[in-house]
């Protein structure tokens, strides 16, 4: 569900816009995720300071700190994490004609926690992260690893679950509204028309979202609210 948004200047990037987000919303006793280019140290420290708790994740373009995570990771896998604190956890998930596994590392090791903590001084840095994502698809197999710093402790299954739970946002929000709203194609410009319709579209999907009677995808839950009259009234009472 899309509880707040903040417009984007037009000269920045949501890395300005993030801070004035997270000053509108209660995140106390939260997990906040976010990507890899809001991975900043000011955003941990004011997600830290609303007393929430941080999952971000790291990508190559950021040098020192995605490498340096990488490189301790193969350093614990190869004396097989010998005297090395971490956790581990693995889902398998199945449907569609596909089968996904996950299996997630975290390290909380506090000689390997300073020596990242030496490159940015990260607040409340309880743990670093490896992710390895599979995905089988008939006989197309594809893998993906990504990492990420924490103020998490060594609880694994949260980690994952925290991570699973920022992806299912990209595919149930963000993909939703360019392919099924088609978000990304509107030609509304003037005034405040972009933002409005935006704040509109949110309204909408969330709407969709919580009517759970039509066994149907967002874009035939739509399309049934525009031509039953009676739907579209359940879909607005909520």
């Amino acid at each position: 569900m899309v509880l707040g948004q903040v417009k984007v200047d037009d000269q920045s990037n949501e890395i300005t816009a993030i801070p004035e987000l997270l000053e509108v919303l209660d995140i106390a006793g939260c997990i906040v995720t976010v990507d890899a280019i809001a991975c900043q140290r000011e955003i941990a420290e004011k997600i830290v300071d609303r007393k929430a708790d941080y999952v971000l994740a790291l990508k190559a373009n950021q040098g020192n700190l995605h490498r340096e995570v990488a490189d301790l990771f193969a350093y614990a896998e190869e004396i097989g994490f010998r005297d090395v604190e971490h956790d581990f956890h693995q889902t398998v998930d199945k449907g569609h004609g596909r089968i996904e596994i996950r299996r997630c590392w975290t390290i909380t090791e506090s000689d390997f926690l300073d020596y990242v903590r030496q490159f940015a001084d990260w607040p409340k840095l309880n743990a670093i992260v490896k992710v390895h994502a599979e995905r089988r698809v008939g006989e197309e197999v594809t893998r993906k690893t990504r990492y990420y710093i924490t103020s998490l402790g060594n609880d694994v299954q949260q980690v994952l679950y925290a991570v699973r739970g920022h992806w299912k946002i990209e595919n149930q929000v963000h993909w939703v509204l360019d392919v099924v709203f088609r978000e990304d194609d509107s030609r509304i410009r003037k005034g405040n028309g972009a933002q409005n319709f935006a704040i509109l579209r949110h309204v909408a999907l969330n709407l969709l979202h919580q009517e759970k009677t039509a066994k149907v995808g967002i874009k035939a839950k739509r399309l049934k609210a525009a031509l039953d009259e009676k739907y579209l009234l359940k879909v607005l009472m909520g």
